[in-house]
């Protein structure tokens, strides 16, 4: 028998004076890492098993357990790093592709923390946000070249627009990704917020079409879910042909994770793998964008604006230049740090560029060929806090998408380990007793209180700045310093360097 060269990447440190062998870990541990021996009567732990998502730490009664990063260490080599050759050990163990849930973790440079934000002084003073009215509600969508006003009204009928109270959506994650207590508690919090939330490409579960107000349905590569009724349930359509954390790549729902629920929402046979392509096999070009584009219009009588959304990628300019150009609304940049249920380690980690730089380079091409009025830009990949929102904003968004900050918000505790459907937490997961431990209602307080918080520090920014509506900050680079950047990034994202 040969030996397995991987060691345990976490240690499970159990105080035997604190622990009363309750179970309670055992229970809460879908990765079996802790078990009772009968005979014994103690609660043993295996470290090989532990994915570090705290479950278990949070849950003891008696606080006894910690769990450390396993301090084994190869031979110091700048090339051949631990992770590098533990690598290597599972694909030589398995033969497979390896998998990771979330974003890119790599140590690569954060932008937002490169950006800092402008304030007013003396000349232009400050606005102070609690006694003075700020705006955050956004329109997304194209906008006409000129507006014809009469006595003070709108003489013409605007393209369809989406109305938000804040410029933030819940970006699109599908119900077999996430449990359906996960997708309704991000649905129940658009609505209570007056944002929107996203479908994925998981269709769209019958009991949630009441929140269709205040949902956009995707059309991805393999349709799951897709017919006239469910493009008329939504307030908008998205047509995902990228994301970031997997750019160039398709979809993957395992069919362990297709039960009853999941198999009729998406319209597939029950156990089966749901795999969408690489590409639409209808979209080869610009033109073929454009026809679906006008063909989801012609379906919902031109009633809703269509997003088309993709990863950020090195020629992202022309490419938008030209989804503009098509007839979409909106379009969507998702930068390499987004999440995903699952991704090939190798593509989250080596594929797609910051979105920071997609949507600058984005933003100055569009107003460069003058057509910036017709389309509505959101990005998202990573945005972790208001601040992120006010900067990707002066860098020409209209609008955010946050994922993993969401799901952080209803317990997530990033083990990265969603591929597996095991989540502890009741989110990456189709298992009910798995499933059950998300309250929907208590998941989507902890949204509404965080996007509440969000709100509330943004004009709190904006008065800082001496400006009291989010339309003026778009775009607006002049409120943008950059630190610790070279002159090739600052040109690139279109700021000046903090002191000019």
């Amino acid at each position: 028998m040969s030996a397995a060269y991987l060691t345990p990447e976490y240690i499970i440190e159990r105080n035997k004076e604190r622990c009363t062998n309750c179970q309670i870990c055992v229970k809460q541990c879908s990765f079996g890492a802790h078990s009772f021996l009968k005979e014994e009567k103690i609660v043993v732990s295996d470290d090989a098993k532990c994915v570090n998502c705290h479950r278990c730490i949070v849950y003891c009664p008696k606080r006894a357990l910690v769990i450390k990063k396993n301090p084994l260490e190869f031979r110091e080599n700048a090339n051949w790093t631990d992770k590098a050759i533990k690598e290597i050990y599972k694909q030589a163990e398995t033969g497979g592709i390896l998998l990771c849930g979330m974003g890119n973790d790599r140590p690569y440079p954060i932008y937002w923390d490169h950006i800092l934000i402008n304030a007013s002084q003396v000349t232009n003073p400050s606005i102070d946000p609690l006694r003075e009215p700020m705006e955050l509600k956004t329109f997304l969508g194209r906008k006409p070249d000129k507006l014809k006003i009469q006595n003070g009204k709108l003489m013409e009928d605007l393209p369809p627009q989406l109305e938000l109270e804040m410029p933030v959506m819940f970006s699109a994650m599908s119900f077999g990704s996430i449990s359906y207590n996960a997708c309704e508690a991000l649905a129940m919090a658009a609505t209570q917020l007056g944002i929107m939330y996203n479908t994925g490409e998981g269709g769209f579960h019958k009991n949630l079409r009441k929140y269709g107000k205040n949902t956009i349905v995707q059309v991805a590569s393999g349709r799951f879910g897709v017919d006239i009724d469910y493009l008329l349930a939504g307030a908008a359509i998205e047509i995902k042909i990228g994301q970031g954390a997997k750019p160039g790549i398709g979809g993957h729902l395992p069919g362990e994770k297709v039960g009853p629920e999941v198999s009729a929402t998406r319209m597939i046979p029950l156990g089966t793998d749901a795999l969408s392509p690489a590409p639409h096999h209808d979209i080869y070009s610009i033109e073929d964008l454009r026809q679906l584009i006008y063909s989801l219009k012609e379906a919902t009588d031109y009633q809703k604006p269509v997003l088309v959304k993709i990863a950020a990628v090195h020629n992202i300019a022309a490419i938008c230049s030209g989804i503009a150009r098509a007839g979409a609304d909106i379009i969507v940049i998702d930068g390499f740090r987004g999440g995903t249920g699952a991704a090939p380690l190798r593509i989250r980690d080596n594929v797609g560029i910051p979105v920071e730089f997609a949507l600058a380079a984005v933003d100055s091409r569009l107003r460069s060929e003058g057509i910036r009025n017709q389309i509505s830009l959101v990005c998202g990949g990573s945005i972790r806090n208001s601040a992120d929102i006010i900067k990707a904003i002066a860098l020409g968004a209209d609008a955010v998408y946050i994922g993993s900050s969401a799901l952080i918000a209803m317990g997530c505790h990033m083990c990265q380990m969603c591929y597996t459907g095991k989540c502890n937490w009741g989110i990456a997961t189709q298992n009910p007793d798995l499933a059950k431990r998300l309250n929907p209602k208590v998941a989507s307080t902890k949204l509404v209180n965080l996007l509440t918080a969000w709100a509330n520090e943004m004009k709190e920014m904006l008065g800082g700045m001496g400006i009291n509506a989010i339309e003026s900050l778009r775009g607006n680079r002049l409120m943008l310093r950059g630190i610790g950047l070279n002159d090739r990034e600052l040109n690139i994202l279109g700021i000046k360097a903090a002191g000019e």
